[in-house]
């Protein structure tokens, strides 16, 4: 009994009550986060990544609950390496459509969240490589911190106009 005051307090100073005494509305999520029992692997992931929730409630057509689902359980079903995932974005999605030199774009992955950053030199291709950065395998999430980079006739007209980009785009 010793070790336990010395642990978690002596019950008779309140620590334990104010410890433990806490109503669960202060603790839980609220409004939860659910997902539906049809809801594909990935769209589960995705909201276990958006909500910053470990486990999401799976619940029928009515809102009943049918199960748990935990990030580790949705995680299993993409057991890809970080780097294989960069790998497969790098070659089929940015060396498709941000073609070098003039788009200089990094792929960083971290736990299948995919963050492209870098330039772009068109911004309607961004949607496109979200589409196909998301369809890979192992993928949770896509972040995108890209800008608008400038094409070579758009630099040296920067350039020899004092640096003002004459393109209203």
């Amino acid at each position: 009994m010793a070790f336990w005051r010395r642990h978690s307090g002596d019950p008779g100073t309140g620590l334990r009550v104010r410890r433990h005494g806490r109503p669960l509305e202060d603790l839980m999520t609220c409004p939860a986060v659910t997902v539906h029992a049809n809801a594909t692997l990935a769209q589960a992931a995705r909201t276990t990544a958006h909500a910053k929730v470990e486990r999401l409630p799976v619940v029928d057509d009515v809102g009943m609950l049918q199960g748990i689902v935990s990030r580790a359980d949705l995680l299993k079903v993409f057991l890809r390496d970080d780097e294989e995932i960069a790998e497969e974005v790098r070659r089929e999605v940015v060396a498709c459509l941000f073609r070098a030199p003039v788009t200089a774009a990094r792929v960083d992955v971290r736990n299948g969240v995919v963050k492209l950053i870098g330039h772009a030199r068109d911004a309607s291709l961004v949607p496109v490589a979200a589409h196909l950065i998301r369809a890979v395998e192992g993928v949770v999430d896509a972040e995108f911190e890209l800008t608008r980079s400038q094409s070579p006739a758009e630099s040296t007209a920067a350039s020899t106009n004092g640096g003002e980009n004459l393109d209203p785009a």
